[in-house]
């Protein structure tokens, strides 16, 4: 059975090239959350890394439900903090080994309570622009695509799973509210240019479209080879609200969701049941 509420917490971090500090850094902030009463914690993307992306291939890790000595330092890392703070973790986007081992998939993983891991979503839409701020990106040069929209169940919330550049793309978003989510994760590192301009319309329009609460978690400040994240990790209800927002710098907010609101809202104006198909 669905719960009335669930009280979230959205992580903000200022990620480097460090593991290890990363690591530290976010377990911290999980901790602080979690003694506010959050039930579900989400960590931004490249929550254990920001260096450059090639990188990413060496610190790339295997992802088993159950805890075994293939674990790497971040999965287990993730284990000890769901387990030590009896929360749900939703580890925003992280190195997965792939059948390529030159691109490695950037995937959230969701860890429930007692470490062991109960989903994982791999980043279907892969971040290749050119947004003018003097850096090239092309994430689908090492990183491999997923193709599979995940719903995971916490607490007996329906919890859809996205990454970053995936915000830009409704159609996912309505996929997951039809398949039961009433929550959205949003782990991002938004760039500083894009951000100051489309960060909170993209969130605020997929809770509108999609009827759903959406939890971001963000990069916030200056990473490795300058890269600069816009930060803003906020909470938006259904109706398109900004309820919880961060601080600048590393930090958290934590709210409770009702969840009631989802279904008030979508009886109130019954735009997912008004859909046509269009030729």
């Amino acid at each position: 059975m669905r719960p009335e509420e669930l009280t979230v917490a959205s992580i903000q971090l200022s990620s480097q090239d460090a593991v290890d500090q990363n690591l530290d850094a976010a377990f911290g902030l999980v901790r602080r959350a979690t003694a506010r009463g959050a039930q579900l914690v989400v960590l931004p993307e490249n929550f254990a890394f920001m260096g450059p992306e090639h990188d990413k291939r060496a610190i790339a890790e295997a992802v088993q439900a159950t805890a075994t000595d293939a674990d790497g330092p971040i999965v287990s890392t993730l284990r000890n903090m769901a387990r030590d703070t009896g929360a749900h973790v939703i580890a925003g986007g992280m190195p997965e080994q792939s059948g390529d081992p030159e691109r490695p998939y950037n995937t959230s993983v969701v860890v429930d309570p007692s470490g062991r891991v109960v989903a994982t979503y791999r980043k279907i839409h892969l971040f290749d622009v050119e947004v003018g701020d003097g850096h090239v990106y092309r994430e689908s040069a090492s990183t491999s695509a997923g193709d599979r929209a995940v719903v995971a169940d916490v607490r007996g919330a329906g919890i859809g799973l996205t990454v970053c550049y995936d915000l830009r793309f409704p159609e996912l978003f309505r996929r997951l509210s039809d398949r039961g989510a009433v929550v959205a994760t949003v782990p991002a590192a938004f760039t500083l240019m894009t951000g100051k301009d489309h960060w909170h319309v993209l969130l605020r329009a997929r809770a509108i479209e999609s009827q759903m609460f959406v939890v971001a978690a963000a990069q916030c400040g200056n990473h490795p080879r300058g890269r600069q994240t816009y930060g803003k990790s906020c909470i938006i209800d259904p109706w398109g609200d900004v309820v919880a927002q961060a601080s600048d710098g590393p930090g958290f907010v934590v709210c409770t969701l009702d969840l009631g609101r989802v279904d008030a809202v979508r009886r109130t104006l019954p735009s997912l049941q008004h859909r046509r198909p269009i030729g």
